[in-house]
Formats: structure tokens, C-alpha cells, sequence
């Protein structure tokens, strides 16, 4: 449905991404709002991956049969303290509101014993950093959605001081310490 949208550089940032994701070192990770398993099967390490959508899980199930899925809420983790090493996380923080990215963040550090690695949208020139938008999904249903959009600084200091690991046209990935 994207296909045909002109964004110069877009497949060049979509593998400088993965690049970084696969660079990261092995860990037992835990990917919050995996999708359709996209960017876990970069992941190395044990890695399982949660989702609400069932049918995102059954998904990414397929893309990664080595993999554990689990269909599950991103605000109240169903896993213990200190379950994961590393909480990885794609175009999932920049739909969360006031409230939600504070639970979030506690959830992902309270699971993660290493840290947090955020993957996110990128802030274009001329765009405002955040709105709402309304979604046409294939099946013809729409849905209003909230989107944020950040620079790999404003993203770091947002999650509390991090790396910035890539800083992209159209993506960043941040990783921050756990607690």
C-alpha cells in the first residue's frame, strides 16, 4: 500500500538499521510489539518476542521458528524481574502517550537487566514532531493513530540519557541502562 510513496533513501536506512540490530551483541532479548517479527529476526541471542496481535504473532511465529512468541500487554509485562538481558523495541514507543511511555519504560526496565534498545521514526524537516493520523489497513478498516516522531538526542534524553546508534534519514535506534 506504501509501495509507491517517494522516499529517497529508504531502502539505504531500512538496511543501515537492520546492520545496527545485528550488531548488537547476542542476548536473551525480549522484542515489545514485535509485529510481524521484521527487525527480530536481526536479533541474535535467545529471543522472544511479544505482541497483542494474535495475528502479528502468527507471523512472526513463521519468519522465526526458533523463536518464542507470545501475544501479550507491552504497559504490564507477563515476565519476571530481570527475565531478559536486553527489552529491543521498534516504531512502537512513538504511539505512546503521556503516562503510557512512563509505564513502559518501567516495565522494560524492570525486565531488562542490561538495558533498552529503542527503535523509532525519524523527525523530517518541515514536520511536526507529533500528530495523529488516520491508518487504511488492506482490509479497508481505518484507524486513528497517534505518532511521534524525534531526533536520536531528543529520543536519548526523552528515555533518560542513552547512545544514540544510529541516527538515520528516516530512523534512529537508542539503547539506554537498565533501572
Amino acid at each position: 500500500m506504501f509501495a509507491a510513496r517517494e522516499r529517497p533513501g529508504w531502502h539505504e536506512d531500512v538496511a543501515a538499521l537492520r546492520a545496527v540490530v545485528a550488531a548488537l551483541p547476542p542476548a536473551r532479548t525480549l522484542d515489545v510489539a514485535c509485529g510481524t517479527g521484521y527487525l527480530t529476526r536481526d536479533l541474535r541471542g535467545e529471543v522472544v518476542g511479544l505482541d497483542a496481535s494474535e495475528a502479528m504473532v502468527e507471523i512472526a511465529r513463521s519468519r522465526l521458528p526458533s523463536a518464542r512468541f507470545v501475544v501479550g500487554d507491552a504497559l504490564s509485562l507477563p515476565f519476571a524481574d530481570g527475565a531478559f538481558e536486553r527489552v529491543f523495541t521498534a516504531h512502537f514507543y512513538d504511539h505512546l502517550q503521556p503516562g503510557e511511555r512512563e509505564r513502559f519504560l518501567a516495565e522494560a526496565r524492570r525486565v531488562a537487566s542490561r538495558g533498552v534498545v529503542v527503535v523509532d521514526t525519524a523527525l523530517q524537516p518541515g514536520h511536526a514532531p507529533e500528530e495523529w493520523q488516520e491508518r487504511v489497513l488492506n482490509d479497508g478498516s481505518r484507524h486513528r493513530v497517534y505518532k511521534r516522531f524525534f531526533s536520536g538526542e531528543g529520543l536519548a534524553k526523552e528515555l533518560g540519557g542513552g547512545d544514540v546508534l544510529h541516527a538515520g534519514r528516516w530512523f534512529l535506534a537508542v539503547r539506554v541502562a537498565a533501572g
